[in-house]
């Protein structure tokens, strides 16, 4: 038994010496103090010995046993300071070094757009109100005066979720839910995202912005409404803008019209952006269309309204001069790193 000890101690030093990383005495370890290690099967064969002899026998074993844990782990303990030794060298810091420079976060141009347009709409007056993004088809359309068949309900125009579920195609949507929820006097503001299956340009997208303008009254005229839509463009750009009022159909007003203002990039000379044509279409307007006010159970003999949507990042792209749609939803930091948060 002694001669077995001595060698496999022998044995264990050579191993030893050869062991150089931390991976090879874990190994090492693991191999002559685990379960099935020859130690271990020493300690087994103490059986075999005779009653006499157990004792002392056992005391070899097991001062072979501390020998070789605390020779382990005195190694591994030297080795791993090494290494650490070796990796803090790597790795040491440089305190003369200037400190890594931490950029504050901001507010998206858009949503700076819309808080902007938001305190406007307040100090005119307007309350805010939230639709919903996810609507059904009854208050996207139905309740806005749209035929059963016309264009804008095919599925090329609008992101259907079910066959009465859709993405919203304006802040419009909001309208018969206020009347439904409120008598008028009504005056209120609903900004929000909308989404159309348009093809996407310098000039469009399939997700943008717009805020809603509602005012419902006796007595409320289109010369209110072109009034208000002045203000608020002046308000907005700083400036009185040169506006354009164009007629044009929307089922739910009557008279309706198409907005435009002066391109403020080119200042009406002609550039990409307008098309060179020195106007840029910025929204929808028009007085509620009767059907619309019954639809709110709202009595169109006594009350009068207008309704109003503007594009956000199209006045953004008159106010700033971008060129392109796009590049609000690409997430370029060179690009909104240049609007600094009010």
């Amino acid at each position: 038994m002694q001669q077995t000890i001595d060698i496999l101690k022998q044995q264990f030093t050579l191993e030893l010496d050869n062991a150089k990383t931390v991976s090879d005495l874990e190994s090492l370890k693991v191999k002559y103090l685990g379960k099935k290690g020859p130690i271990q099967d020493l300690m087994k064969g103490l059986k075999e010995v005779s009653a006499e002899s157990r004792p002392a026998v056992g005391k070899v074993i097991n001062d072979l046993k501390v020998y070789t844990s605390d020779v382990l782990d005195d190694r591994l303990t030297k080795l791993m300071q090494e290494e650490e030794s070796q990796r803090l060298m790597i790795e040491k810091i440089d305190v003369s070094l200037p400190g890594r420079r931490r950029y504050t976060g901001r507010k998206h141009i858009v949503t700076q757009a819309l808080d902007e347009m938001i305190d406007i709409a307040i100090s005119m007056g307007f309350s805010v109100q939230y639709g919903p993004d996810i609507d059904t088809d009854y208050y996207n359309f139905g309740a806005l005066n749209f035929a059963s068949d016309h264009p804008a309900r095919d599925m090329q125009d609008t992101f259907y979720i079910s066959p009465n579920v859709l993405l919203r195609t304006h802040t419009s949507n909001i309208q018969a839910r206020i009347m439904e929820s409120q008598r008028p006097p009504i005056r209120i503001a609903a900004p929000g995202r909308v989404y159309r299956n348009e093809t996407i340009t310098a000039r469009s997208h399939v997700i943008f912005h717009q805020i809603e303008a509602v005012y419902i009254d006796i007595g409320v005229t289109f010369a209110d409404l072109q009034a208000a839509m002045r203000e608020f463009l002046t308000k907005l750009f700083h400036e009185e803008v040169e506006t354009r009022f164009r007629p044009s159909y929307f089922p739910f007003v009557e008279p309706g019209m198409e907005v435009d203002i002066r391109c403020l990039s080119c200042r009406g000379s002609g550039c990409g952006l307008c098309k060179h044509t020195g106007w840029l279409e910025v929204g929808g307007a028009g007085m509620i269309h009767p059907e619309v006010l019954k639809n709110g159970a709202i009595d169109p003999e006594i009350y009068t309204g207008f309704a109003w949507g503007m594009g956000v990042e199209r006045l953004i792209l008159l106010k700033y001069g971008v060129k392109d749609i796009r590049m609000f939803t690409e997430n370029d930091m060179r690009f909104l790193q240049q609007f600094a948060s009010a």
